[in-house]
């Protein structure tokens, strides 16, 4: 069975621990510590980045959307539609969903690797100020959301989980159809949802 390097707060591992599930494809989750490099991790993508799927024969699949993309292969497109145009609307949702969980970890890791003194404030206010315009936009429209899923749906409800993790209070307000959204996505899919860092 594949094995997938992870970290259960990582949006990215969360959202093809999701994408797996739904898929029907097994994994075995294997949890890593990506800042003590683990030899297993590090021989399987040198980047020593998660998540990682390690392949029976050894091989290695990395980057969460290339994940999702051989998911989609072996499980017969059970995670992007077949119509071009409705499979670009998915992927840009994956993208846009990704993009956000780019910008908030930017943020985190800007305080957790420096000391105070040495936080750029700028920056930080830079990559919130990325985050807050991808909210804004998401809550103008939030995807339509029903039994039938996408990849881009798995990967907004990873990106709004780990908000919610990392930020909780700070990125709700104003957002209450996006918060509505992840409400809805929650009941509507529990078994994926208990996959969601809380």
């Amino acid at each position: 069975m594949p094995k997938l390097l992870y970290s259960p707060a990582s949006p990215y591992s969360t959202k093809v621990r999701m994408t797996a599930l739904y898929a029907g494809v097994p994994i075995e989750d294997v949890l890593v510590d990506t800042n003590a490099e683990p030899t297993e991790l590090i021989a399987a993508n040198p980047l020593g980045k998660i998540p990682t799927l390690i392949m029976d024969d050894g091989k290695a699949i990395f980057d969460s959307r290339v994940i999702t993309q051989y998911l989609n292969r072996v499980s017969g497109n059970k995670i992007f539609p077949r119509n071009a145009e409705k499979r670009l609307e998915a992927e840009q949702m994956e993208s846009i969903a990704d993009g956000l969980c780019d910008v908030l970890l930017a943020h985190v890791y800007e305080r957790r690797f420096h000391p105070e003194e040495k936080v750029h404030q700028p920056w930080l206010d830079r990559q919130w100020g990325k985050a807050i315009r991808v909210l804004d936009h998401l809550n103008t429209a939030p995807p339509r959301l029903g039994k039938k899923i996408h990849g881009g749906h798995i990967a907004l409800a990873a990106a709004l989980a780990y908000a919610s993790l990392r930020f909780e209070g700070k990125w709700e307000k104003g957002r209450s159809k996006l918060k509505r959204w992840q409400k809805r996505f929650e009941e509507l899919h529990p078994e994926l949802a208990a996959l969601l860092p809380k």
